[in-house]
């Protein structure tokens, strides 16, 4: 099976400072209470005759099945394709094996992140449209044109970029609501990284984002409403589905996580905090049990604390109130422990856009810059308190 070859950056490469501003965003994006239902009428829009829908076993049985009625009930066939758990080559090259003689017209991914992560790879390698299901509000990947590619065992591999972005990305607010509350603050985290990401690239003119060009105007205005929008209707948002309950709280911090925050990094661009948090995926402990958007609120602490922005004590007071990490300890790790330190610097160190950042990045600065961000949140978990994390965390 050949590797995707298209790169955004490889792209645009040459361009030198004539390098344009690209915004790369779904067709269509539909949010709501039970839209899931109607799957059915948004496909029969698009003259197709057939889809393969790929879901884990138990959202197959769930919030799949009511997506699959919908598509049946407008005459559009349906081929099921079980995802087994990870986005790996080996997984999505099995995909396309038992997929290729069905012949679908479009693939619709329904579930987490590694499903809808492994269903761009496959619906590329089909050279079939992606539409995007995701039953969790825990990151904002939907909207994007790429996927993070995973060994069989669950350590990242790599990264495929594609040359379009889903078709259309469907999320029912009703399932977001059922779904255990951790999922959507890890989103929070996830998103709140994404407004001081691209306040970074728009201020570096040598920055490049993932879309391979320099950030829009659009993009940044995004991240910008996207953080506002947390700061004040997240906690309304998590108090909501700890009750599993929607209110507009929850519609607004789902759009927030996944609409404008998918936009947001995509065409924003990224800066310290992701590589950061990439980097503690080295740490296998905290790889095995932290979400992906709990390392990046912790992160993005310690990118607040590199800028001296007067932003840091803001982020991790909100953080702490919802429950996400805000030093060390709740990561299950220490500030003692040098060796781990030094893997997150040299880790965040071979990564570029870490280098989007004003100053000149070294070992010992982001080291630096993690403990203070850690001494800052056991300041700030001791005078909030750490109830929320705790009941997140039992």
């Amino acid at each position: 099976m050949s590797e995707n070859p298209y790169s955004p950056r490889a792209f645009f490469t040459g361009l030198g400072d004539k390098l344009p501003r690209v915004l790369l965003s779904p067709q269509k994006y539909v949010q709501g209470p039970g839209v899931l239902n109607h799957l059915g009428e948004h496909l029969s829009l698009l003259a197709v005759e057939k889809v393969a829908v790929l879901g884990s076993k138990r959202c197959l049985e769930n919030e799949a099945a009511r997506a699959i009625n919908s598509i049946k009930s407008v005459g559009i066939d349906v081929a099921i394709a079980q995802f087994g758990g990870e986005c790996s080559l080996y997984e999505i090259e099995n995909q396309v094996e038992t997929l290729s003689p069905e012949k679908p017209d479009f693939l619709v991914a329904l579930g987490g992140g590694k499903t809808v992560d492994a269903g761009r790879c496959i619906a590329e390698r089909l050279s079939v449209p992606i539409v995007i299901a995701p039953t969790l509000a825990s990151n904002d990947a939907p909207c994007s044109a790429l996927s993070v590619v995973y060994t069989t065992e669950g350590v990242q591999e790599s990264v495929e970029f594609f040359a379009r972005n889903p078709t259309l990305v469907i999320v029912d607010t009703e399932v977001v609501a059922n779904a255990d509350e951790r999922y959507l603050v890890a989103g929070i985290g996830d998103a709140m990284a994404t407004w001081y990401e691209a306040k970074v690239c728009r201020a570096n003119t040598a920055a490049v984002t993932p879309a391979g060009a320099r950030p829009t105007l659009a993009a940044y205005a995004m991240s910008m409403i996207c953080a506002e929008t947390l700061y004040e209707f997240g906690e309304e948002a998590v108090a909501a589905v700890a009750e599993s309950r929607n209110n507009d709280s929850l519609e607004k911090v789902v759009e927030a996580n996944t609409l404008l925050s998918g936009i947001g990094f995509e065409s924003g661009g990224l800066a310290m905090a992701h590589p950061l948090a990439l980097a503690y995926t080295r740490i296998n402990r905290v790889h095995n049990n932290y979400l992906h958007g709990e390392i990046v609120a912790i992160s993005t602490m310690a990118q607040l604390a590199l800028e001296e922005s007067t932003d840091m004590h803001k982020a991790a007071r909100f953080f702490a109130r919802i429950g996400l990490p805000v030093h060390l300890g709740q990561l299950s790790m220490s500030p003692d422990n040098l060796d781990e330190l030094d893997i997150l610097a040299e880790v965040t160190m071979t990564n570029p856009n870490a280098h989007h950042m004003p100053m000149k990045l070294s070992h010992s600065l982001i080291k630096q810059s993690i403990l203070d961000a850690h001494h800052v949140g056991v300041k700030i978990s001791d005078e909030v308190g750490d109830q929320a994390y705790r009941r997140l965390h039992h």
